[in-house]
């Protein structure tokens, strides 16, 4: 069984609902989760989602999700964090280490690079894919917190004061059970291609190591 409360949220537009749902049974019992309505019933289950939805009209910077309150406090806290954390200095340091790097086959050609999804879209003045790509790759590498990208709409306006250096520089965007189906189809045709180029191979060998077998034994 889950409680129910909506109420009105004053730090959005107008309109705006924030629902908590509390768990009444099971494991999770006395645990909730929260959602935002827009005035036309839309629901929100996370702050990137907010935030690309209201884009320009609302700093959600200091937005607290759970509560639905402004603390510009906790943001300024946080800003002090994270200038002094080690962490997002170490992941300057891989971005930097990976810039400029392409990988090549076997001839030393180099590879096509990947194209990234749209939805990605980066935030500051190197704006190039490579640059996102090293972004993205360093954030999964350094830290295991989710991959949010930029929530706040003020770091696309500036990011050297709003920048978040716990995430890469790109927008928020949310990854969505589509695009993890979408993935995983690629990986399994990736694998079966590998696979048949493997067994492929193999059988090329073993016709080689017979004909040479045969021919040692006519000679």
């Amino acid at each position: 069984m889950m409680e129910r409360k909506r109420t009105d949220c004053p730090a959005l537009p107008p309109g705006w609902k924030k629902e908590e749902v509390i768990r009444k049974s099971g494991l999770s019992a006395g645990k909730s989760d929260v959602y935002y309505y827009s005035p036309s019933g839309k629901k929100f289950r996370s702050k990137p989602q907010l935030s690309r939805y209201l884009g320009n009209t609302v700093d959600l910077g200091c937005f607290d999700f759970r509560t639905g309150k402004m603390m510009p406090g906790k943001l300024q806290k946080n800003k002090q964090r994270l200038r002094h954390d080690p962490l997002s200095l170490s992941k300057l340091f891989w971005e930097r280490r990976l810039k400029g790097l392409r990988s090549s086959d076997v001839t030393g050609e180099v590879l096509r690079t990947m194209n990234l999804p749209k939805g990605l879209q980066s935030v500051g003045p190197d704006s190039s894919d490579d640059s996102l790509l090293s972004a993205i790759a360093s954030a999964l590498h350094m830290s295991s917190a989710p991959i949010t990208g930029q929530t706040s709409v003020a770091a696309e306006k500036n990011p050297a004061i709003w920048l978040n250096t716990s995430q890469p520089l790109c927008k928020a965007f949310t990854v969505t059970d589509e695009h993890i189906r979408e993935q995983e189809l690629k990986v399994y045709q990736a694998r079966r291609s590998l696979e048949e180029a493997l067994m492929a191979d193999g059988l090329a060998r073993a016709a080689e190591n017979t004909r040479e077998l045969l021919e040692g034994k006519t000679a």
